[in-house]
């Protein structure tokens, strides 16, 4: 029998246990970063760029071009935007900036034109003068035109060449055509920023075959990137489940519709097929979907542990994914801003070092990820 010594010693011990449990429990979930809201109150808010001078863009989905200046959102919206048709999943998509910006101050944005039974995704060059567009030029019109507003890609990014790279969606009911090259449909595409051809695109000079086709056999691109290794980074939805992560090289077919990891919404078969000779295969997908949205690569300084990580915001999973990569694979995939239970339309870089983040909504935010200490 235990003597009063011995029992206060063990209730001790398994006090200690369960308090080690705890803090190593605690550890285990620890988040290596906090939240801070840069602005609030957007109009589905698509995407985001960082002007030398600290001010910071972001495209409202609603047709609107807005302004960060000194952390506040700028009331007054910047003028000059081409009409823009705003319905479904079209309207103002993504802004870039041209790569000699500070000289020139060129941007680009990609929008949905032309009315419910006749649109298409185009994209402008523009100067950007105080809080107005000058010099609008439309440098891409995808072709043709489609009856459907939804899946219209709109993603772009500047080569190291300074070509630029525009990811155009296969518009829901034509899924079929991103197969064939007599059109822009689930293509990727690249141009001169004069809205010319780059002479050495895969496909110049081939009868019947438009010259700014990529790469093609894709579904709804909603992130492109080229990483600081010189890989092109794409990621696209898939049907109901099937999202896929790829790299982009100049001339391959990425296999939509013929193969794919997802069925249709209804659940019907949408191909037997997963793989397919002369078909790519993606580096990773998702089943069940996340929907993929923005994406970037972290090359900064503030969380130096994620380094070289990329970082894929999700729309119906409602968090963004780390993916850990060793040798252009995947090795292991971390949830983050999870807890927000928020869609995510974008994350990027921002040339202050720290993670930037869209959420998708009427009332949608800025976020920013600190570090903790």
């Amino acid at each position: 029998m235990k003597n009063k010594a011995q029992s206060k010693m063990d209730i001790f011990r398994g006090l200690l246990v369960g308090f080690c449990f705890l803090v190593v429990n605690s550890l285990a979930h620890a988040k290596d970063y906090s939240i801070s809201t840069v602005a609030e109150g957007l109009n589905h808010p698509w995407s985001i760029a960082f002007l030398p001078n600290k001010d910071i863009l972001v495209t409202e989905r609603a047709g609107n071009l807005r302004l960060i200046r000194n952390g506040k959102l700028l009331e007054q919206k910047i003028t000059g935007l081409p009409n823009i048709l705003v319905r479904g999943q079209g309207g103002l998509m993504d802004v870039i900036l041209d790569p000699d910006f500070i000289n020139n101050q060129k941007l680009y944005l990609s929008y949905s034109s032309g009315t419910r039974n006749e649109n298409t995704l185009k994209v402008i060059s523009a100067k950007l003068s105080n809080l107005s567009l000058q010099q609008v030029k439309v440098i891409l019109t995808v072709s043709p035109t489609r009856d459907t507003a939804h899946h219209y890609g709109g993603r772009m990014v500047f080569l190291k060449d300074h070509t630029l790279l525009i990811t155009s969606g296969e518009g829901f009911n034509y899924r079929e055509q991103s197969q064939y090259l007599d059109n822009m449909f689930g293509k990727i595409l690249r141009i001169n920023t004069d809205g010319s051809v780059p002479k050495d695109n895969p496909f110049v000079g081939r009868k019947d075959v438009l010259p700014e086709i990529y790469s093609y056999g894709h579904r709804n691109p909603q992130a492109i990137l080229l990483s600081e290794d010189g890989i092109i980074w794409q990621h696209e939805h898939g049907p109901k489940g099937g999202d896929e992560l790829n790299i982009i090289k100049p001339g391959l077919n990425y296999g939509w519709p013929a193969i794919t990891y997802g069925v249709d919404y209804s659940g019907a078969i949408i191909s037997p097929y997963s793989k397919a000779e002369g078909m790519e295969q993606p580096v990773t997908y998702w089943v069940p979907s996340i929907a993929p949205s923005g994406m970037t690569e972290y090359q900064g300084d503030k969380f130096p542990q994620w380094r070289g990580n990329l970082f894929v915001a999700a729309l119906a999973e409602h968090s963004v994914r780390r993916l850990i990569l060793k040798d252009g694979k995947v090795i292991e995939q971390k949830l983050i801003l999870d807890e927000l239970k928020q869609r995510i339309r974008d994350i990027r870089t921002g040339t202050d070092g720290y993670l930037y983040v869209l959420t998708d909504s009427d009332q949608g935010s800025v976020l920013k990820l600190l570090p903790v200490k």
